[in-house]
């Protein structure tokens, strides 16, 4: 007798992920599934993103870490809503785990919801947790030869962030060349390449936010 435990565990997770997702529809929330290995600037970027939504869109973080409370802690420095999951020795976050989460988030005060997943480009892509968007980092201290060594998630998602341009020209890093082993991958990713130093990409990156909150919502985010 075969036992698939793995589907099983799959097809809880998503039943769990629908009514996360039905609950972020029913309060208005744009909700961003944010992938990247560790070390590759999520929460750095989480910060900038703060300071460039302010009186535009409401962010909130549910921020996922195997220890510590270092990232919301950074994050409510930068009056950022945050609440952290910790998960002990788990290399990704589950549906389950954000279902625990939403008690402690005011959905209703809040227009984007961002869930920083444990740095991992694995384990992440294969579990839904209700999100709208799957989006990975890159940042170019990796190898440009990742979409193609870790295709799932570059596949799952409809956005890489290309991360610390700044730092290019200290790195072998071939931005043409990455762009295209993503786009192998996935040929309709959208690509935006950011510095969270310099601030490049930002404008575009808010605005990539604005748009999927008026595609969800067909209006503009609540004043």
């Amino acid at each position: 007798m075969k036992i698939n435990v793995m589907t099983d565990i799959l097809e809880a997770n998503d039943r769990i992920a629908t009514a996360n997702s039905e609950a972020f529809k029913e309060n208005g929330n744009l909700v961003l599934n944010l992938i990247s290995s560790p070390g590759s600037g999520k929460t750095s970027l989480l910060e900038k993103t703060g300071d460039a939504l302010k009186g535009k869109l409401r962010l909130g973080v549910i921020a996922g870490d195997i220890e510590t409370m270092r990232d919301s802690e950074r994050l409510q420095k930068h009056k950022i809503p945050a609440v952290q999951l910790t998960t002990g020795s788990a290399c990704h976050l589950d549906a389950n785990m954000v279902a625990s989460a939403l008690p402690h988030v005011d959905l209703k005060k809040t227009d984007v919801l961002v869930i920083e997943n444990v740095g991992n480009l694995v384990c992440p892509a294969e579990f839904k947790v209700g999100e709208d968007h799957k989006i990975v980092i890159l940042s170019v201290t990796e190898g440009d030869e990742k979409p193609l060594k870790y295709p799932l998630v570059f596949r799952e998602s409809s956005l890489l962030l290309i991360n610390k341009i700044d730092l290019l020209k200290y790195t072998n890093f071939n931005l043409k060349e990455a762009k295209a082993n993503a786009r192998r991958v996935h040929p309709d990713l959208e690509i935006i390449d950011v510095s969270c130093v310099t601030g490049e990409g930002m404008d575009e990156w808010i605005a990539w936010l604005n748009r999927q909150y008026q595609k969800k919502f067909g209006t503009k985010p609540r004043a």
